[in-house]
């Protein structure tokens, strides 16, 4: 059956008029490698708050350094402050540590140690943020460059940090919070289990301590902040985490579009949470998947009642958020074959004749910027509003039933304002668990 779907006919072909007008206004892009000389193409999104970067892939080389080209640019060219991305709060704040200079944050063990580990545990990950530590390194503390992690996974080592936070500056209130969390504790490192025994009713919910958590932490925030206003950020973010990951792991298994809604609108909120802790005027580059960053409301999931970050990254920021999605035909890819399986370098379908994919492809630029935003370039916008399908892989590529597993019906003009193309691309480098030669002693994973 799935073979049979695979190969399933398309039901409507890309036209030549779409293709010539994609010819007219792409722009070629030098190879990422070229950092400066790539990132120069997007200073026209640096008048912006936020920048959207997307991936058609979790695990594609060249999304990763396009991403921190364009970031190096917005950083340097452009003030902006923050970059955000689609990974756990704990994660991430390692990272944010040895960026930024400052002592590492509660944690068990090592970072980035979740399926799927080669997402952000990669090469291209490591230079850049070593990159962002050099950028960093003789700037006072409010205009060093952040990095933060916007997702909602993190129960267990949420928990941690909120307790081990609360240890050195609350002790006698971290013995509450113990209590609190006692009725979730159990579950942390199956929060899944946890969810399903809610929903069937073998258990009651833990919502209400987790809230009851949260609001103690943000009533006593006076006195925390006097002692460490960043130490007691990343433990409220963290109490934040917690009350969402309870909701979020009850909403799996209720069924429809609330657990993908959850989940979106505690990565906007989040995101929205850093640029208000680090000031007025904070702009900010968030890395996520298409899926995540271009307008739900443009796409096949929007119309079945999803949302997503970009969507609603549009709808607070308006023109002053800037939404660039990214795409390949052909290459390796670094993926597994289900949840929880090991990775493989997995080799790429060449994208159907009824995909935005195939129309970039018939161009025959390898590697190119389209921006259809502007007065100029309203032909172009109103040629790529006809719908067609895009391919999204996510951390499992299922070549064999592609067409069921990775494509989704968009209208790309009112997805993206632009669009980075590769024609071939190759896999992200992951790093296994020793540290890489070369790299610090304190390199973000091993902090």
């Amino acid at each position: 059956m799935g073979n049979i779907l695979a190969q399933e006919k398309p039901k409507r072909t890309v036209s030549e008029r779409l293709v010539t007008a994609l010819r007219q206004y792409a722009e070629p892009l030098p190879p990422p490698e070229q950092q400066q000389a790539f990132g120069q193409f997007f200073s026209r999104f640096g008048d912006a708050q936020v920048v959207l970067l997307g991936e058609a892939t979790h695990g594609t080389s060249e999304f990763y350094n396009a991403r921190a080209a364009i970031t190096r640019q917005l950083i340097e060219h452009h003030g902006f402050t923050v970059a955000a991305v689609e990974a756990d709060w704990p994660d991430a704040a390692r990272i944010d540590g040895y960026v930024r200079h400052h002592e590492k944050r509660p944690r068990r063990g090592e970072g980035f140690v979740r399926f799927p580990t080669w997402m952000w545990r990669n090469a291209e990950l490591l230079a850049f943020a070593d990159w962002m530590r050099g950028h960093n390194e003789a700037r006072p503390d409010r205009t060093k460059v952040s990095f933060h992690g916007l997702d909602v996974y993190s129960l267990s080592e949420s928990i941690h940090s909120v307790l081990t936070y609360l240890d050195k500056v609350d002790p006698k209130e971290a013995v509450l919070a113990r209590r609190r969390y006692g009725c979730l504790t159990p579950w942390q490192y199956e929060p899944a289990k946890y969810g399903r025994a809610v929903v069937r009713g073998e258990r009651q919910g833990c919502e209400q301590k987790a809230i009851e958590q949260l609001h103690t932490l943000l009533d006593k925030r006076l006195g925390y902040l006097a002692n460490d206003g960043e130490a007691w950020f990343d433990a409220a973010q963290n109490a934040r985490i917690v009350r969402e990951a309870e909701r979020y792991y009850r909403a799996i298994y209720q069924g429809g579009a609330s657990s993908w809604n959850l989940r979106d609108r505690h990565m906007f909120s989040t995101l929205q949470a850093v640029i208000a802790h680090r000031g007025v005027g904070t702009k900010a580059v968030v890395w996520a998947h298409n899926s995540h960053i271009g307008d739900a409301s443009a796409t096949a999931m929007g119309w079945n009642g999803e949302f997503n970050i970009g969507q609603l990254c549009r709808v607070a920021y308006g023109d002053d958020a800037v939404l660039i999605g990214f795409g390949t035909d052909t290459g390796t890819v670094a993926a597994a074959s289900d949840w929880g399986a090991d990775m493989q370098v997995k080799t790429i379908r060449p994208a159907r004749p009824d995909s935005y994919e195939h129309a970039f492809r018939l161009t025959g630029l390898a590697r190119t910027l389209t921006d259809w935003r502007g007065r100029t370039r309203q032909s172009l916008a109103h040629i790529l509003r006809e719908p067609l399908l895009e391919r999204a892989i996510g951390v499992v590529y299922r070549p064999e039933t592609e067409l069921l597993s990775h494509y989704f019906e968009a209208v790309l003009a009112d997805q993206f304002d632009a669009y980075v193309w590769f024609e071939r691309t190759k896999a992200v480098t992951p790093l296994g668990h020793e540290r890489p030669l070369g790299a610090p002693e304190t390199y973000p994973f091993g902090l």
